[in-house]
């Protein structure tokens, strides 16, 4: 352990205070400042400095502080580790936090559940669910039991990495095992259901949250479980559920209303999508491209063109920028109604406006 002298309560907290000042400055945090000058530290104040690395996301310097205690001649212990993984998941930077994992062992240390929940959630902030599901292992081989964190984190490993199978796996071991899902694992196993198009699955587990009452974040679980039923084809289900969302007195965010106006284009109910925009605006929400593009899929899918050429419009009042998505369903509205001028006009829209046009874009309008 390190060898230290205590300080007061006073400068303890003035250590933390200024890591968290550097933390959201982004300022540098050198070294000095721990080891160079005055009396030597407790593992706290090293804690609190490389936590406030971690949070500006300054994951190299938090590692040069491992060396500086090398250097002073003094021993880390798991937690001055498990900080320093921390560390390193929150700069998305995985592999140095395993390889910091590994070293616990090296130093003659035992890792503990927390070392490897660190280690887990690196692996899930960049979607390597591999890795995440291979320290899950880990835990069991140590005799150790995987937390809630460890599966919350695996499971988003894996919904981030398109591996809603194994998602929806780690959800049932973490029910057999009796640790109670809370709102992130029913979130991320709704996703992972959207991924596999598994929308009567995603209701199931929506349904299950009500009735524990879990209600934190509860918006982003709704969004997750109408995008698993577009995904599913089911456009009934999703605006439903849409419905359900302001029955409930929830708030309906840009995500929840642009996966219903998607859920309007699979339906081809273009009037829906109007309404929904309509609505977007008095909720004082700004519908962005996705929404748009949408209900411009919407109207061509109906051939409905002069509505396509109103949403166009309605973009570029917006200020923003049309994709290719959208011009193409414009495009291919006009084309449907013998309208060949006005799709000649938005093929010219294109070319200046730079999106990149396609082989649809340029075969269209004849």
């Amino acid at each position: 352990m390190l060898d230290i002298q205590r300080g007061s309560r006073l400068r303890v907290a003035s250590l933390e205070a200024a890591s968290e000042q550097c933390a959201s400055t982004k300022k540098r945090i050198e070294a000095p400042q721990l080891f160079g000058k005055g009396p030597k530290f407790s593992p706290s104040h090293w804690v609190a400095t490389v936590n406030a690395c971690g949070k500006g996301r300054q994951w190299q310097r938090a590692l040069s502080l491992l060396k500086d205690v090398v250097d002073a001649r003094l021993q880390a212990d798991v937690i001055m580790y498990n900080t320093l993984i921390s560390a390193c998941g929150k700069g998305e930077e995985w592999q140095h936090a395993l390889s910091l994992l590994f070293e616990i062992r090296e130093a003659e240390l035992e890792p503990d559940v927390v070392s490897y929940n660190a280690g887990i959630s690196a692996c899930e902030k960049c979607g390597e669910w591999l890795q995440a599901l291979a320290l899950l292992n880990k835990l069991w081989v140590a005799k150790l039991h995987p937390s809630a964190i460890s599966y919350n984190a695996g499971i988003s490993a894996c919904e981030k990495g398109g591996q809603w199978q194994h998602a929806l796996a780690l959800f049932g071991e973490m029910r057999r095992a009796r640790l109670g899902p809370d709102v992130f694992s029913y979130s991320a196993g709704i996703t992972a259901c959207g991924q596999g198009e598994e929308w009567k699955q995603a209701l199931s587990l929506l349904g299950e949250m009500r009735e524990a009452r879990l209600e934190p974040n509860v918006t982003f679980s709704y969004n997750a479980a109408i995008s698993a039923c577009v995904k599913g084809e089911q456009w009934m289900q999703a605006l439903t559920l849409l419905s359900e969302m302001r029955e409930a007195r929830l708030t309906p965010d840009v995500i929840s209303y642009g996966a219903g106006i998607s859920a309007c284009e699979k339906g081809e109910k273009w009037q829906r999508v109007f309404s929904l925009l309509s609505e977007m605006v008095d909720a004082k929400l700004l519908p962005d491209v996705f929404c748009y593009s949408a209900g411009v899929s919407a109207c061509e899918k109906t051939e409905q063109w002069q509505q396509a050429l109103s949403l166009l419009f309605q973009i570029h009042e917006a200020r923003l920028k049309p994709d290719v998505v959208s011009y193409n369903a414009g495009i291919s509205a006009c084309q449907k109604a013998g309208q060949w001028q006005e799709a000649l006009c938005l093929l010219f829209d294109m070319w200046e406006a730079k999106p990149q046009p396609d082989v649809i874009s340029a075969t269209t309008p004849g």
